[in-house]
């Protein structure tokens, strides 16, 4: 695999019915061309990608979501307007051409126009919109930098557009519209309050449980080779693994005074959640290499983004002691 930040490169692999990672502010995604069933193929076949999973379309300009989409509601311009480029997957209704396995046959496709100056340079040179999951395979931690994406597949891409770390880090908040109200699917670093702060007169609720094959809806996600243990008592918890050689996700200093602990990756030494998020993966895929036995993770606390990375947790997690 080549890592390279020549938009030119990577738009000669994609035109070619290749597949490639392309940065993004979230995370890495596994990306081809939205019109082609082969790229399309391929894409869920590195991934391991269940086939009732759709996939998050990638845009550069509206002309784009309307190539894909139809019946677009004003609600979504508006939001679109506010926060793209940026951390929001909306799921539109699918014009009928678009490929049955992007959309899952669910005759709706999820879009977003990512925040990252190379990821839009490469849409806007492109004349199709891009398909792109995380790209790491299914289930297993999210990539937020290049080389997490070259350790899991090279040799199965080509070329991976080297962007640098991801600034968030964190997946995106998808939305979708319901008898003209706004339904959070997953919430990323956009939150309720934030799309009411556009549509203050709008109905926005949540449905995370729904059985709606939205991405990223699977239970079991994000996950370490290592057991990882989340846990509301860290003292507690580090007592019963003593005879373990473990490593801490820490927010705040919590841990430097437990000498059981063979290695700790500070999320945030000032407890900052929206730098505990850009760091959550990257520390986890870190600790991940180590041969630890055990990794252990606390609790968040539980503002808006605390809960979003608790349940990154909770979907990575082994064990909730």
């Amino acid at each position: 695999m080549i890592l390279s930040t020549s938009v030119q490169l990577a738009k000669t692999y994609l035109e070619k019915g290749g597949v490639i990672g392309l940065p993004t502010e979230t995370v890495y995604g596994l990306a081809g061309n939205i019109w082609d069933q082969e790229a399309i193929n391929k894409i869920f076949a590195i991934k391991e990608r269940p086939k009732n999973h759709p996939l998050i379309a990638h845009v550069a300009h509206w002309n784009q979501v309307e190539s894909i989409a139809s019946d677009i509601p004003a609600m979504a311009q508006q939001l679109a307007e506010r926060f793209w480029p940026g951390p929001l997957t909306m799921i539109l209704t699918a014009k009928p051409d678009v490929p049955s396995a992007a959309t899952a046959g669910l005759g709706t496709i999820a879009v977003r126009m990512p925040e990252h100056p190379l990821a839009l340079k490469l849409l806007s040179a492109l004349p199709f919109p891009l398909v792109a999951p995380s790209a790491n395979p299914f289930g297993k931690i999210s990539p937020t930098s290049a080389m997490h994406v070259f350790s899991y597949f090279k040799g199965k891409i080509p070329l991976t557009l080297d962007g640098g770390n991801c600034k968030i880090g964190l997946e995106s908040t998808i939305i979708g519209f319901k008898d003209n109200a706004v339904v959070i699917y997953r919430q990323g670093v956009i939150s309720k309050d934030d799309i009411l702060e556009v549509l203050p007169n709008t109905a926005v609720y949540y449905d995370i449980d729904s059985q709606n094959n939205y991405p990223g809806s699977h239970r079991s996600h994000y996950a370490p080779k290592t057991p990882l243990i989340i846990t509301e008592s860290l003292e507690e918890t580090l007592e019963k693994y003593t005879d373990q050689k473990i490593g801490l996700l820490s927010l705040g200093t919590k841990g430097e005074n437990f000498s059981t602990i063979a290695e700790i990756r500070y999320l945030s030494k000032t407890n900052d959640l929206k730098e505990a998020a850009s760091n959550l993966y990257a520390h986890l895929h870190e600790l991940d290499s180590l041969n630890l036995d055990v990794i252990v993770a606390e609790l968040f606390p539980t503002s808006d983004l605390g809960m979003v990375l608790n349940d990154k947790l909770i979907r990575a997690s082994s064990q909730f002691v």
